[in-house]
Parts: structure tokens; sequence; C-alpha cells
């Protein structure tokens, strides 16, 4: 099976660590200390259990704001418009959740810091589901403020593109520069622990050969933990769906690539088999039987009138990917998505032309220098 997958997709190998525009250094690590993962103090449900330890006191004294609400089941957009209401108390408790979480967010970035891999990083970009609030931004731009008061010289901000769009927009830069001379869109496909997400991404090539204007086009949710579906059933729903958004694609005359792009939690292997990581997916995804870009080129073995590629990698490292065009000031810089778990990659810019331009870059820039040159000849010979 593992020799079908690389025989078929025949442009690089899954979980690759050398890609278009950058070297993956590491992803998916998964630190210690005394406590237990690193990753569980900085995610989502840590957050959580940070604001109830904050609300505990006034519950006790029967002047909770919150009331009986559990603090798992307030949505951000709530925690969002209490940050800027009226009620100052329960503005307090919000603000004092942020405080300690943006804490415990600088003491796991410094642990990632100091690890080999983690060396010499000049930025960091924080995506996931959490970013995606004001809670979120406010946590860390205030993990920065606390990181540079101790002198490390990094800077940490919000990932660009919204978290959902990131996940698919990031697997763009797995594929190879010529598919975009040729398309101007991919699929894409973003597994997680709750979601499937697929979608068509415009990649936005001519107007910025950077992927810099990249954007999704249409997109396609299935809230698969619902249904609790078998393995099986995910990948039928999953063809199903991308075949909706293929027929889509063609009416509405866009120049589909035959090449999937796949984001999904855990180590990925580069036959596409799943070492570990993938606990929260439907069914077992690291059975050593189970290969999903096999199973996908088997479903949908054309697009267009093209053999389908399908390439495949971890989901932090393709959340951060969806940064490479904004990343080019800088040399070594790394991602953490902060969702149900703490995702987590690396990254090492690769440059040519004396660090000029990406890979990506230089087949435009090469054709518009051509371009150049051949009217200044013209105008020479007139």
């Amino acid at each position: 099976m593992a020799e079908d997958v690389i025989t078929t997709t025949g442009i690089a190998r899954h979980g690759a660590t050398r890609l278009p525009s950058v070297d993956v250094d590491s992803f998916n690590i998964e630190l210690k200390d005394e406590e237990g993962f690193l990753g569980d103090r900085a995610s989502k449900g840590a957050f959580r259990k940070i604001l109830d330890r904050w609300r505990r006191p006034l519950r006790k004294s029967g002047e909770d704001p919150f009331g009986e609400e559990p603090s798992d089941k307030i949505s951000k957009k709530v925690l969002d418009d209490i940050l800027v209401g009226d009620d100052t108390e329960a503005s307090a408790i919000v603000h004092s959740a942020i405080e300690e979480f943006a804490q415990e967010l600088a003491y796991v970035t410094r642990r990632f810091l100091k690890t080999k891999a983690w060396a010499k990083t000049e930025r960091i970009v924080v995506g996931g589901g959490f970013r995606d609030s004001r809670l979120g931004e406010l946590a860390i731009a205030r993990t920065d403020i606390i990181l540079k008061s101790e002198d490390f010289k990094i800077d940490m901000l919000p990932i660009r593109f919204h978290p959902d769009d990131a996940g698919l927009i990031g697997t763009l830069h797995l594929a190879p520069s010529w598919i975009f001379q040729a398309h101007d869109s991919i699929l894409a496909v973003d597994i997680g622990g709750t979601n499937i997400r697929c979608g068509v991404v415009e990649t936005g090539w001519k107007k910025a050969p950077d992927l810099s204007k990249a954007s999704v086009w249409k997109s396609d949710l299935w809230r698969h933990a619902d249904d609790e579906p078998t393995r099986e059933g995910a990948v039928k729903r999953l063809v199903k769906m991308l075949k909706g958004l293929i027929a889509a694609a063609d009416t509405e005359g866009f120049k589909l690539a035959p090449f999937i792009g796949i984001a999904c939690p855990g180590v990925i292997d580069e036959d596409g088999s799943i070492e570990k990581g993938a606990q929260n997916l439907p069914g077992n995804w690291e059975s050593s039987k189970f290969n999903l870009p096999s199973s996908l080129v088997e479903a949908i073995p054309m697009i267009g009138e093209h053999d389908t590629a399908v390439l495949m990698h971890n989901d932090g490292v393709v959340q951060g990917l969806s940064e490479v065009p904004f990343m080019q000031d800088v040399e070594r810089w790394g991602v953490l998505t902060i969702g149900t778990g703490l995702g987590n990659a690396r990254f090492t810019n690769r440059r040519k032309d004396n660090g000029k331009d990406n890979g990506r870059e230089n087949s435009k820039n090469r054709d518009d220098k051509k371009d150049k040159d051949e009217n200044r000849d013209k105008k020479a010979k007139q």
C-alpha cells in the first residue's frame, strides 16, 4: 500500500521535512514536566479551568456573575462581550483568567525555545480555535510582553488568516510550484478531533506568486464528533464532500489542480500512514491497514484529465505554512496552535538569490526579467 501511494503521488513524501519554501525543523514535540505534558497547560481546556478557578471565590458567596453556567459552556463570544461590557466584576474575572493563561503560555513557550529544534527562533505565530477571539488575542499579546520583559528576542502574534482558513490555505505550501502555473485552485482537507473541513482554495498566484493572496473560495464542514462514525464511514463522507467541491469548482469554471492537500493530527509517516497522535479521530487511524491518501486516490483517481496526487502533513505544520509569505523577513520561526491540545512546529525559510526571494518566486521573477530584457532589446532595435 505504501509503495502505491508514493508511486501515485510522485511529487513528494507525506510528512516531509523539506518543503518547497521551508524546512520543517520539528513538529508535534511532546514536552513534559513534573505535572505532565506541557501542552495541557496552554490548551483551550486549560483556559476554561483557569476561568473556573477565578469564579470559585464568588461562587461560594453566591455572587458569581456567570451564575450556574459551567465554564466550559460559556462561548468565546460571550466572554469577548464581557471584556468590553459594563459588568466590571465579570470583566475582571475574564481579565484575571487571561493573565494567568498568558503566564502559562509564556512558560510553555520558554520550554520550547530551550530545545535544540527551536533554538534561535525569531517569531512565533499562534493559531488554533482559541486565537479566534478577543480574549485569545489579548492572551497572545500579553504573552509577547512577558517574554520581551525577560529579554527574549522574539515576537509572538496571532496567525494572519482565520484559523479555519489557515488550515486549508497552508496546504498550498505542500504543493510544488509548477502546479500553480496551469491551475488556479486546489482541494484542501483539514481533519480535526471534532470536525472535518474541506475547501477549494484559490491560489491567487498570478496576483502574488508567494501565495499571499490565497483564499478559501468554498468550504464544507462536517462535525463528525456528533455523528460518531466508523473510520470507513468518515472516509466515505469525506470523499462525498470532496466530490461535491470538485463539481462546484467545475461549474464555476475553476482550473482545479489534480492535487489534494491534507492537514491531519499526529506524526505522519512518509508513506501516508499515521504513526501516533490520531487518537481523537473516528476509529483507528493509526492502524497499519489504513492509509488515508491511498483511500482518497482509490476513490478519486482523477481530477479533470489528470491523475490525482495527495499529500498529507501534520495539522500544526499546515496551519503554520499559511504564514510562509509573511515570514520572509526572518529566517527561523514557529507556530503554536491552541485547541484541544497544543500543536507546534518550527520552520527555517529556504532562500535563494542571497535571501531576496524564496524558491516559489524565482520562476515568476525569471519570467518577469525575461520580459523586461526582451522589451529592452526591442527598444534598442527601434
